[in-house]
């Protein structure tokens, strides 16, 4: 005798509507042309496009880590240009460089009584500046001046040293008047260097400098 539906015990009715779920759900999902099946193979198109652009992306990012580092590296890079412009600066700048040499001179205790600028040199890969200076101190004043030049932030060799033994006397009936514990008058050239071709035609007007330097004495101050 058949049983209707409604008699049939709960897990039993329980089960049948699950499996009548499961099949409106295929349905919906499989069907043509139903709703649910278009938007399904929207999404499958949109997954298939987004695969390719996940790994261009992971391409790029390893583009952008290189870019951080070559941004690092350029840094450091101008940090040693920066560094090596102090050295080797572009142009002469001679007075900056003069006012260095002096301030050398003075926390020495030396006085520079001439300064003549000579013809720059072309040389291969820059320009060498050269420097006649006069000068009269103590002999261990000397000494610190030419370690302290060593210490600038430009390049400067010091070379065609000439030293002469102030003898009594000599500070009364001098050009100059020397300071008390002068013993040694050293004729040099120092020389500094710089890179740009332009500045190179002049001598840094040399002779009006030296006139200057050597018609006033640059005394340091003690």
């Amino acid at each position: 005798m058949a049983t209707s539906f409604k008699e049939m015990a709960w897990p039993i009715q329980a089960l049948v509507f699950l499996a009548l779920a499961i099949v409106l759900v295929l349905a919906g999902l499989y069907m043509p042309f139903s709703p649910v099946e278009a938007e399904r193979v929207a999404v499958d198109d949109a997954n298939a496009r987004l695969k390719p652009l996940d790994a261009n992306v992971q391409s790029l990012r390893v583009y952008q880590q290189r870019r951080v580092e070559l941004q690092g590296e350029m840094t450091a890079l101008q940090k040693q240009l920066e560094t090596l412009q102090a050295i080797v600066p572009e142009n002469k700048e001679v007075d900056e460089f003069i006012t260095m040499v002096q301030g050398a001179a003075s926390a020495s205790g030396v006085m520079i009584r001439k300064i003549e600028t000579q013809p720059v040199v072309s040389e291969q890969y820059h320009y060498a500046m050269p420097v006649k200076l006069t000068a009269d101190g103590p002999y261990f004043a000397l000494l610190d001046f030419f370690t302290r030049l060593g210490r600038l932030s430009r390049i400067i060799n010091v070379g065609d040293m000439k030293l002469s033994q102030v003898s009594e006397g000599r500070g009364a009936t001098a050009q100059f008047r020397t300071t008390p514990g002068t013993t040694v008058t050293a004729e040099f050239t120092i020389t500094t260097f710089f890179t740009s071709s332009t500045d190179s035609s002049t001598s840094a007007s040399g002779g009006a400098a030296g006139s200057r330097g050597a018609a006033t004495p640059m005394a340091a101050h003690h």
